[in-house]
């Protein structure tokens, strides 16, 4: 393979969905396209735009869905579309879908096999982790993640991933992906993506555990419901343990003060989403019994995205493009503290295109309230 690759971004403010899709595809048209990416608010008129999306792009590789905040050119926006082009005669992209509704582990594997074996054939190797990666987008209000990336990882033979989960903006009513022509629900979208250009797989939180431990007592996974923490209603208990009176626990006070848990020697964030009526916590994750979960510490938001980003240079130099996962509750902070330009300019600075998620993937993991990337270098 040539280590040749065209990228083009853009990004349109527009409302009408013609002129939005007009000027997204102005900026992204080029010859050899493998792939488009897009990234849209929620409350466009869908079918509309995917029809003039459709109408423009034709036959090419288009794949997006609707966002809580779209990580742009310009930075952090709210309400816009933005996306990318990834263009190269030698590029190779295979793109699948997998249902959710049911999600049948047996179909969805071999979804990820059939996959690899295109890539294959047509190059005539078997691709690998150091020259491809998958990226995957997911219906966020599907509750199928866990499932889903367990599986896909199991079959994507050392291979890494990111992805995101689909968001409508703090809504809860109805996320889309955008697949062949369409918004639809209750459906993942697999993308492997193989080139001789460097890239790495990354993550990063802001956020470091402390001593202030407890124990999930009763709980619903498929739910992601939380009934009792320590055996005592779990809404209640935990604004105990962070200082706080039932009453006054909010999506806000949840992005201040995560949970993680430790698997593997390293720290992942579950994030809560809500209390409910009888005092339950619903999360962003799946939650079995028994799990020991752990408060976790704020750090500074902007130098640990920093830091991140100097280490992706420190291994590619300046990244060409960043296919970009930022959950909801990092923007939501970053909003309340100040500093969502602050934020946007590291992200611009670095090239990055992606959007505000209901929850991030990571290989094997889903997680929430974490950043993730894949950075795509330039021929060393």
């Amino acid at each position: 393979m040539s280590d040749s690759l065209s990228v083009r971004k853009g990004t349109s403010r527009h409302r009408d969905p013609a002129l939005a899709a007009a000027e997204l595809f102005q900026s992204l048209d080029q010859p050899d396209t493998k792939l488009v990416v897009f990234y849209c608010a929620a409350d466009f008129d869908l079918p509309a735009l995917a029809t003039h999306l459709q109408r423009l792009f034709g036959e090419t590789n288009v794949i997006g869905c609707t966002t809580a905040g779209e990580i742009t050119p310009q930075g952090y926006l709210a309400g816009a579309l933005t996306g990318f082009s990834l263009a190269s005669p030698e590029l190779d992209v295979a793109t699948e879908v997998i249902a959710l509704d049911p999600f049948d582990s047996v179909a969805s594997g071999s979804v990820v096999t059939k996959q690899l074996k295109t890539l294959g054939t047509r190059a005539g190797l078997p691709p690998s982790a150091t020259d491809t990666f998958a990226f995957l987008l997911i219906d966020g209000l599907a509750m199928q993640e866990e499932l889903v990336v367990s599986c896909v990882h199991q079959h994507l033979q050392g291979i890494e991933m990111v992805g995101g989960s689909a968001a409508d903006d703090a809504r809860f009513g109805a996320t889309h992906i955008y697949y062949r022509g369409k918004f639809r629900q209750n459906i993942a979208i697999l993308t492997l993506v193989r080139s001789d250009l460097p890239f790495v797989a990354f993550r990063t939180q802001h956020f470091t555990h402390s001593n202030k431990r407890m124990v999930v007592t009763r709980a619903d996974p498929a739910r992601r419901v939380v009934y009792e923490i320590n055996g005592l209603p779990a809404g209640r208990e935990f604004a105990r343990l962070v200082g706080l009176n039932i009453a006054e626990l909010t999506p806000l006070i949840f992005a201040t003060h995560p949970v993680v848990v430790r698997v593997g020697g390293q720290y992942f964030v579950r994030s809560i989403q809500k209390v409910n009526d009888d005092e339950s916590l619903t999360f962003f994750c799946a939650i079995d019994e028994g799990i020991v979960l752990t408060i976790a510490q704020g750090v500074d938001m902007i130098a640990n995205l920093q830091e991140a980003f100097d280490k992706v240079r420190a291994t590619l130099g300046q990244p060409q493009l960043v296919l970009g996962c930022d959950c909801i509750l990092r923007r939501m902070e970053s909003e309340r503290e100040g500093i969502k330009d602050q934020i946007g300019d590291i992200l611009k600075a670095n090239n990055v295109i992606g959007f505000a998620t209901y929850g991030e993937q990571f290989n094997s993991m889903h997680v929430n309230q974490t950043f993730t990337g894949i950075a795509i270098g330039n021929a060393g």
